[in-house]
This record gives structure tokens, sequence and C-alpha cells, in this order.
């Protein structure tokens, strides 16, 4: 229900995009196999992105060949985390205890 409520209210906080919308997941052409689930995805400048957690179906013959054109990683934007912390778990303290990039 608190969920429902902070969303409905758009109240993200910082961790809107530019839109002034809550990203929550993405795609990205990144390997993954079984037990990568909460393996940290990092852009360019070893920035903090993501969590990884899933990945699309044909990634399932990752172990044995990785096919560029298909397999994905589907990672959780790391603002939905923090946004989870601050906002929903109401622990901001955490949340100052880290250095964010924005």
């Amino acid at each position: 229900a608190k969920l429902k409520e902070l969303y409905e209210a758009k109240d993200f906080g910082p961790y809107a995009n530019c839109k002034g919308e809550l990203p929550v997941a993405f795609l990205a052409n990144c390997d993954i196999t079984g037990g990568n689930s909460g393996s940290p995805m990092m852009n360019s400048r070893g920035e903090l992105i993501g969590l990884a957690f899933d990945g699309n179906w044909e990634a399932m013959s990752g172990d044995i060949a990785f096919e560029p054109d298909l397999q994905r990683c589907i990672g959780v934007d790391i603002r939905y985390v923090l946004f989870m912390i601050d906002k929903w778990g109401k622990c901001p303290r955490l949340i100052e205890e880290l250095k964010l990039v924005r």
C-alpha cells in the first residue's frame, strides 16, 4: 500500500529522472548465468547503475556460448533501489553513507 501511495503521489524524491519518472529496470547486452543475480552493473565510468537480476530466455544458452544478438541481462535501476531504501524503507541514514554521483 505504501509503494502504491508513493507512486500515485509521484513522490520519487531525487531518484526521478529529468522527466520526473522513476526508472525501475533496464536491459543490457551483458552475459548472465545462474548465480549472477545481485551482481553490479556499471557504466563506462565504473559507476554503479544497477543490479543484475534476470536474463531473457535466450540468455539460458550463455553457459555454453554467448550470443550477442540474442542474450540480454535485466537489471534493476540503482535509482529504484535507492528510492526503496530511502522513501519506502524510511532509511535515509543508509543513503547518507553513500557517495552518490548525480
